[in-house]
């Protein structure tokens, strides 16, 4: 009956045949089936098992060898030509592949299987020195191919860029050492401080490692190849090399990028009105001085509405807000509800 009560409601907007092609019917077989009591479907299937079908004891075997150390690492397109090398033979390719589905192998078995990165805990900021980000891009150097490395650390929270140097080499130990001072210039407490990274070796070395946890700083890091998991530092970098200033050809020696990068971090972190922080500078945000000058650009619209309130109608003025929380990797019921309050 359920076959035909498909077929009945389908019939009301297509034709017969048409529908019996879909369900692999002929409309002859539902005609015999409607005069027949009740209606069922008249289909019985196999009445006995396939002559070539696996014993139970041969399939115990396939399983057995397929996850075996010598083959759990290999497809059965490899398996099979392999075993006839040894004058063997257990099924086909297709035979294999259909009882590993069967059993829920049909992935990767055994060390054949990828490892699965899982996204960075969310990390969250309610003020200056909480959350920390990090990482390092290439500078062009004079000669061809050879470049210098910018190191920076940023605080997610005011955005400010708390430590920054421009090196030779990639190195974790120069950025051992700048985190050091970087938490004592800062006056981070022990414990209090989470510093996210990307993957590379760097950021994973041994040296900076034991310096975070001396440090009592919660070490955190992208998934590989990742970059929207330290969107921060990203985004600090892409600000970095599309400034109208940012030299045309290579700096000709270590000197010349250390001045222009002195003077990048100055311009960002002292004059640079920072649109995520509420037009303010990073310093401002990260000092507290953003508060005053909120509330006296709060005052400046109050006054424009009171002379021209017309202009404005039932709407508010500006509040000049920054938002008091900021999320690093938040999770998806975050992106949500941030979404929503916006």
């Amino acid at each position: 009956m359920l076959i035909l009560g498909w077929l009945d409601e389908a019939l009301k907007d297509a034709r017969l045949r048409p529908a019996c092609k879909v369900l692999g019917l002929h409309p002859t077989t539902i005609a015999r089936w409607r005069k027949r009591e009740g209606g069922d479907d008249g289909r019985q299937g196999p009445k006995s098992e396939p002559k070539n079908k696996l014993s139970r004891a041969e399939r115990k075997e396939l399983l057995r060898v397929v996850n075996s150390l010598e083959y759990r690492d290999l497809s059965p397109k490899q398996i099979v030509p392999l075993l006839a090398d040894k004058r063997r033979y257990i099924a086909s390719e297709s035979t294999i592949y259909r009882v590993l589905k069967e059993e829920g192998q049909l992935a990767h078995r055994g060390r054949a299987k990828p490892r699965t990165s899982r996204a960075p805990r969310e990390l969250i900021a309610t003020g200056p020195g909480q959350v920390w980000s990090w990482d390092i891009t290439y500078v062009r150097a004079a000669v061809l191919g050879t470049f210098y490395y910018l190191y920076v650390f940023v605080d997610v929270w005011s955005r400010k860029i708390v430590a920054h140097g421009v090196h030779k080499v990639e190195c974790n130990l120069i950025a051992s050492k700048m985190l050091r001072e970087a938490c004592e210039r800062e006056q981070i407490a022990h414990g209090a401080l989470a510093l996210h990274a990307d993957n590379g070796s760097p950021m994973k070395g041994a040296t900076i490692k034991a310096t975070m946890e001396q440090l009592g700083v919660l070490a955190s890091y992208s998934r590989p190849r990742v970059s929207d998991d330290n969107p921060f530092s990203e985004s600090l970098f892409k600000t970095l090399k599309y400034r109208s200033d940012y030299p045309d050809r290579p700096f000709q020696n270590l000197e010349e990028a250390e001045k222009w990068v002195e003077g990048f971090v100055a311009w960002y972190n002292e004059t640079h009105l920072h649109s995520a922080i509420g037009m303010v500078t990073p310093s401002q945000r990260h000092d507290g001085s953003d508060v005053a000058l909120r509330e006296a650009r709060r005052a400046v619209s109050a006054e424009a509405k009171r002379k021209h309130p017309e202009r404005w109608g039932t709407r508010p003025t500006r509040t000049w807000g920054a938002p008091s929380t900021v999320h690093l990797n938040p999770t998806p019921d975050t992106r949500l509800r941030l979404h929503e309050a916006a």
